[in-house]
């Protein structure tokens, strides 16, 4: 395994999402297990540097730490049906984990 450059970068995928990062990085994702302070390995790497993976790159992997867990600020979900005396009105706040990127390992 090799360590790529510092200015590198990776497309990794977690929460059904993308993201585009370099080391140093500092992330937002959805809920992911580990304590504050921990190192975590992510291991769905899509590409790195120049190398595409098909779907993922074997033998890739990232090493993030995790700074927080906490949840985003709360959205309004307000439904209104007019003229029906019809209103909901609902909150919601999504657990989140932010990531410092340490590694790409290659």
């Amino acid at each position: 395994m090799n360590n790529l450059e510092a200015s590198m970068f990776a497309v990794i995928e977690t929460g059904s999402k993308q993201y585009h990062i370099k080391v140093g990085d500092v992330i937002k994702v959805e809920q992911l297990q580990g304590e504050v302070g921990s190192v975590i390995e992510l291991d769905k790497v899509l590409s790195a540097g120049d190398k595409i993976g098909d779907p993922l790159l074997s033998n890739a992997m990232i090493k993030a730490e995790v700074l927080e867990q906490k949840k985003t600020d709360k959205i309004i979900v307000f439904k209104k049906k007019r003229r029906h005396n019809y209103r909901r009105k609902q909150g919601h706040r999504q657990l989140i984990t932010v990531l410092k990127i340490k590694e790409i390992v290659s």
